[in-house]
């Protein structure tokens, strides 16, 4: 009877023990599942460690992603040894553990300094992992005479520290999500500024049909185009018939930087155009103003600036090293580029720009755009580049098209090249520029009538 009651003993307390086990890992896979903060569900890794093992206390140490001690969630049980343990570990220089980030190297020198710390006690460790690497180390260690690890202890320990990886891994991937959520806001933000500052709808210039389109790769661009009226005061009919600047212009980069950048550069681009000075001079005034922005932040930028007179149908222009718009004749149904020399806004304080003009004819179209278009890449890995361009320009100029018609067109034949459910590598941004064409009408039949002439179609 004495032995039958110390055996049933020995099963209820074994029997006790599973239960108080199985609790404890209930509540810490409880708080793994419940706590959104990752510090307070560290607090109770160490002592889950060391109830489950019954040993006198435990550690835990974790790494940063590039192997440095994340010292704010360094984690023990109470009491003086093991806080003496922490303040160790935590004075230890961030350098041997980044040249051996995740290493065996690591976990070695990190036991042998725990086992040093608590001499004589005894100490198990294990490791916790992370996205497929070591993310830290769990310690459990006990001093007292008799204790001894058991292989239900080890399975225990080794329980703990995988959920506590899990944690740590929930843990980056939620501060990967909060990062791309204020990312995507600060996106948004900027794609509301620039599109604010692109013009929203083409101007009325006297004897001008006009078509623009800007297609960014993301939320937010580099690419920049614009129309500034040389006297933005006038009105009406006036403003109609005064010169009027068009420029196109990539900063070289995408996304917000990119954006920022042309923000600023079309500020000062407006406020040289007021001046009236030539396309050279106000190129080189800008690339002195800008120098100092540009060289902050590694950029530079090409900018193709022109200036049209209604009147006299003079195109003036000068050239940052952008892509040389196209000029379709109407007369000899050919392609001309528009090029004058000059190196890019922001490459060196002191530089000098070329000025080229010409006189259009009715029935002329100028194709201005970004490296976005001709560099765009297709199925086979080939560019579009410039000859694809040139004759799907000359195709739809030789249809009579319209600005706008020859606009949806390319952009139609950049999307055939490219693919439909491909998007463009860069921004990409065309601008259309027709002089409309002038038809003869008779005039009215009499002794006083006027002879045959020429309107605006």
């Amino acid at each position: 009877m004495t032995s039958s009651l110390s055996l049933r003993q020995l099963l209820d307390s074994l029997s006790s023990e599973q239960r108080r086990n199985q609790e404890l890992l209930a509540s810490l896979a409880f708080a793994l599942r419940s706590f959104t903060n990752l510090q307070r569900f560290l607090e109770l890794v160490p002592l889950a460690a060391s109830r489950l093992v019954q040993a006198e206390g435990s550690l835990l140490v974790v790494f940063h992603d590039d192997g440095r001690l994340w010292r704010d969630h360094l984690k023990a049980t109470a009491g003086d040894r093991c806080g003496e343990v922490l303040r160790q570990i935590a004075a230890l220089p961030d350098g041997p553990f980044q040249d051996q980030a995740g290493g065996d190297a690591v976990v070695v020198m990190l036991d042998s300094l725990v086992r040093r710390l608590l001499g004589s006690a005894q100490v198990m460790a294990t490791s916790i992992g992370a996205r497929n690497r070591q993310s830290g180390r769990l310690y459990v260690f006990s001093g007292r005479r008799g204790y001894c690890w058991s292989e239900v202890y080890r399975r225990h320990l080794q329980l703990v520290a995988d959920l506590t990886g899990v944690a740590l891994e929930n843990e980056i991937l939620q501060e990967d999500r909060r990062r791309h959520e204020r990312l995507d806001r600060q996106l948004s933000i900027g794609a509301e500024i620039q599109a604010q500052l692109l013009p929203d709808r083409c101007p009325v210039i006297e004897g001008i049909d006009l078509a623009a389109r800007c297609r960014p790769a993301f939320q937010v661009g580099g690419d920049y185009y614009d129309f500034i009226p040389a006297r933005p005061e006038s009105t009406g009919r006036q403003r109609e018939r005064e010169c009027w600047a068009l420029v196109m212009g990539d900063v070289m980069g995408k996304g917000v930087p990119a954006g920022l950048l042309m923000t600023l550069l079309r500020g000062m681009l407006r406020a040289e155009v007021s001046r009236g000075l030539a396309p050279d001079r106000i190129l080189h005034d800008l690339n002195r103003l800008a120098q100092d922005d540009l060289a902050h932040s590694h950029r530079f930028v090409s900018l193709f600036y022109s200036d049209y007179d209604p009147p006299s149908r003079r195109l003036r222009y000068a050239n940052a090293a952008h892509n040389p718009p196209l000029l379709w004749r109407r007369q000899t149904a050919q392609v001309e580029r528009l090029d004058a020399p000059g190196m890019l806004i922001g490459l060196q304080s002191e530089t000098s720009y070329g000025c080229g003009q010409t006189r259009l004819e009715p029935g002329d179209v100028v194709l201005y755009y970004t490296d976005g278009v001709t560099e765009a890449t297709g199925f086979s890995g080939g560019r579009f580049d410039e000859d694809r361009l040139v004759k799907a320009f000359q195709v739809s100029c030789g249809r009579g098209s319209g600005a706008q018609e020859i606009l949806d067109q390319l952009f139609g034949r950049l999307d055939r090249f490219v693919g439909a459910d491909r998007a463009l590598d860069d921004d990409a941004s065309i601008v259309v520029f027709k002089l409309r064409e002038e038809v003869i009408l008779p005039s009215l039949p009499g002794p006083d009538a006027e002879p045959l002439r020429r309107v605006p179609s």
